[in-house]
C-alpha cells in the first residue's frame, strides 16, 4: 500500500478555508501550552534559588536545584517562544524520563503518585523536541537551531 501526503477528504469542504487559517497555529499553541505549563512548575525552583541566595536553606542539592530552574523555568519559557528549542525540549523529556522509571516508575496512576502525568509530559515534550520551533518561533526568526 503506498502512502500520500495527501489530507483526507472533508466531509464538509467548505470548512476547508478556515482549516488552511488554523491549521499552521497548531504548532505555536502546543509549544506555548508545553513551554508555559513547565515554566509556571519551574517557577518554584525560581523562588526557592533566590531564598537559598538570601540564606535560607534547602534541601537537596544546590546544583541540582538550579539544574531544574534552568531546565524548567528559563527552558519553558524558551520552549514557549520556541527559542533553542531543540535544547531545552530534549532536556525536559530527559527530565521527565527520569522521573517517569526512576522517581515514580513503581506504578501508573498520577492520582496516586505513578508516572502516567509524566510520561505523558515527557513524550509531548518529545515530539517538541522532534519537530523543534516549527514556523512561528524564534528559532525560524534567528535563522538556526540545533
Amino acid at each position: 500500500m503506498s502512502q500520500s501526503n495527501d489530507e483526507p477528504r472533508l466531509l464538509l469542504p467548505f470548512l476547508k478555508p478556515f482549516y488552511d487559517l488554523v491549521i499552521p497555529l497548531s504548532w505555536p499553541i502546543v509549544r506555548l501550552a508545553v513551554g508555559g505549563i513547565l515554566a509556571v512548575h519551574g517557577w518554584g525552583k525560581v523562588v526557592r534559588v533566590v531564598a537559598l541566595i538570601g540564606g535560607t536553606p534547602t534541601k537537596g542539592s544546590v546544583a541540582q536545584l538550579v539544574t531544574l530552574m534552568i531546565i524548567e523555568f528559563f527552558g519553558g519559557v524558551c520552549i514557549s517562544l520556541g527559542l533553542f528549542t531543540r535544547f531545552f525540549a530534549p532536556a525536559a523529556a530527559i527530565e521527565m524520563a527520569y522521573l517517569t522509571f526512576f522517581h515514580y516508575g513503581s506504578h501508573f496512576g498520577w492520582r496516586t503518585d505513578g508516572y502516567e502525568y509524566v510520561l505523558m509530559w515527557g513524550l509531548v515534550l518529545f515530539a517538541v523536541a522532534l519537530r523543534g520551533g516549527g514556523p512561528y518561533s524564534l528559532d525560524r526568526r534567528i535563522g538556526w537551531t540545533l
